[in-house]
């Protein structure tokens, strides 16, 4: 018996101890369960604000998986039409061909090619390669929702871009899309989209109820986002990789910054994605409040500190950026009383800057945009909404917009006394100071009394200089030629510098005329920049009986009949003479 309880002793012992060590793990695990579901569920507007369980995230596989996107892209098809952003050239004839024109003529884009490209495509990677050493918290990254505003889009542009979105976008940051109807009277806008829609995780689609345009669309749906930034885009764009993630990690840093991705072309006839990894261009804008772009000057380069750091801008395109929805309504929103679209962008640019806050363009955040042969419905109201800009936040630098657009003075613009009201409440800046501190380099016309507006001649009577450039990028290279005076301003608006210079000052950069003493005729050329000598090419003086004496060649700017080459009446360099048609003299009107 003794022997028996000797060796049954240790087998008890063993039991006891394997037991005890099961009923701990138990205990551990059960409490341990109980400790990470209380982290996990956090406070209850905790749980709203994140459909994705973070910390679970993280424990299972870190960063990677929290930029997992809402929708993973299917398998890459290099042999795929477009795919990688590559050009679409096809060689088509007959009914063929005459549907891709008809598409073009419809939406001017090429549907008929966009329509065979996959919508879930992928974009060539061409950001600044610094641009992947950035790393983000994702946890304390704020969410977004992401609004697109359309008005008869076309089917395949519209759904990509609703794709790109969901394909691009970590699940844990983007709230929702949120897509709104603008009154669209297209057939497969209706019950085709709705059903294709309702199959789409975090996509809401409303609509209007009458033609609102552009701004009162977009706050209409911005009305009933959920995230804490919002992400406005156009309705036909593709989105780079990444390009989410710097916009809300710098609005995180800076919340009054609005900040605009880098806008990559997707070219409208072959879809190529075009781009570049190097430095981005800004926004401007000339005095006819038209935007322009240029490239980013020397003193905003040097306060950067890295090629991936963000790019001061005085104005923004319009179609794309990210804001703070409390910044967004502490600065007023967009100006309700503008009309489909059009000058809404300066406005608003003015007013960031003014305001307090700030304009950048992210170097690193990249969405591709088409850009249509030409406007697809009528930008009638463009005027007015720029009007309405420059009463509101100008000062007394709109008579320089009105001297280069004298019928924008007889236009109906609308009350903007609630959005003067806005400005006092805000406590913003002048105009001046932005001229002076945001867009030094622009120039700012004098435009002295008697100095600016038509050139007339008067031996040929009511003739004026006229200058067209043609393409709206490039000012310079093409010839003066006399034409019947309109009044419209535009392009017959010049100005007498005090230095010496006829300017066509109404682009950005502006231009200068130039004689030429071989030909004899007179041309466009970029302007001296400031504080440097005028060229002694551009260099007039205007004389009290009239005549317009040019320095370099000595003689005096003459009207002719018809050049030589156009058949057109034109200035031209000929010796000085008291005949009328060397006199010359500005009037501002008609």
């Amino acid at each position: 018996m003794a022997a028996c309880g000797r060796r049954t002793r240790p087998r008890l012992l063993f039991f006891l101890f394997g037991a005890t060590l099961l009923g701990y793990l138990i205990f551990f695990r059960h409490n341990s369960e109980d400790l990470n579901a209380a982290s996990r569920r956090g406070s209850p507007e905790r749980e709203r604000e994140r459909e994705v369980d973070k910390e679970e995230v993280v424990v299972a596989g870190g960063n990677e998986l929290l930029k997992k996107p809402v929708y993973e892209k299917p398998p890459l098809d290099l042999n795929a039409l477009g795919e990688m952003g590559r050009a679409v050239k096809l060689h088509l004839t007959g009914e063929e061909k005459k549907k891709e024109e008809e598409s073009i003529e419809k939406h001017k884009v090429n549907v008929y090619v966009s329509d065979k490209i996959s919508l879930h495509r992928r974009v060539p990677v061409i950001w600044n390669p610094l641009c992947n050493d950035l790393k983000y918290d994702y946890r304390s990254l704020p969410t977004t929702s992401v609004v697109i505003a359309f008005y008869n889009e076309a089917w395949s542009t519209l759904l990509r871009t609703v794709h790109s979105v969901l394909e691009t976008s970590p699940d844990i940051l983007l709230k929702e899309v949120v897509l709104v109807d603008d009154y669209s009277d297209r057939e497969h806008l209706k019950e085709p989209l709705e059903r294709y829609i309702s199959g789409l995780r975090k996509v809401r689609l409303i609509r209007t109820t009458k033609r609102e345009g552009l701004v009162r669309a977009r706050l209409l749906g911005a009305s009933i986002t959920t995230g804490d930034v919002l992400t406005f885009l156009d309705c036909h764009c593709e989105c780079h990789e990444g390009w989410l993630e710097p916009l809300l990690h710098r609005i995180k840093e800076e919340p009054s910054a609005v900040v605009c991705p880098v806008i990559d072309v997707i070219e409208w006839n072959t879809l190529q994605y075009l781009g570049n990894a190097g430095e981005p261009q800004i926004g401007g804008f000339d005095w006819r409040l038209v935007f322009t772009w240029h490239v980013v000057p020397e003193y905003e380069q040097k306060r950067r500190h890295s090629p991936t750091d963000v790019i001061r801008s005085p104005t923004m395109a319009g179609g794309l950026f990210a804001v703070s929805k409390n910044y967004f309504h502490y600065l007023g929103t967009y100006d309700t009383g503008m009309e489909v679209w059009g000058g809404e962008n300066l406005e608003f640019s003015f007013r960031i800057w003014q305001c307090g806050g700030s304009l950048e363009v992210h170097p690193c955040s990249h969405v591709g945009h088409i850009f249509p042969n030409k406007a697809p419905y009528s930008r009638n109201k463009a005027l007015a909404n720029s009007v309405r800009a420059a009463e509101v936040w100008m000062d007394e630098y709109k008579e320089i917009y009105y001297h280069r657009n004298p019928h924008a003075r007889l236009e109906a613009f609308g009350d903007v006394s609630e959005r003067r009201k806005l400005r006092e409440k805000l406590g913003c800046k002048t105009f001046r100071w932005f001229l002076d501190n945001i867009y030094p380099e622009i120039n700012i016309p004098s435009d002295r009394p008697g100095m600016f507006g038509m050139l007339k001649n008067r031996g040929k009577v009511n003739y004026c200089f006229d200058y067209n450039p043609g393409d709206e990028h490039i000012v310079v290279g093409k010839k003066i030629i006399l034409y019947p005076c309109h009044g419209m301003g535009q392009n017959q608006f010049f100005e007498y510098s005090t230095d010496g210079e006829i300017r066509y000052s109404t682009r950005e950069p502006g231009g200068c005329v130039v004689g030429d003493n071989i030909s004899t005729y007179l041309t466009v050329q970029l302007c001296k920049k400031r504080n440097q000598p005028v060229p002694v090419d551009q260099k007039f003086v205007l004389r009290e009986d009239g005549t317009l004496y040019h320095v370099a060649s000595q003689k005096c700017v003459h009207a002719l009949d018809k050049d030589k080459d156009s058949g057109s009446g034109a200035p031209s360099l000929q010796p000085c003479s008291d005949n009328l048609r060397q006199k010359w003299f500005f009037e501002e009107k008609a």
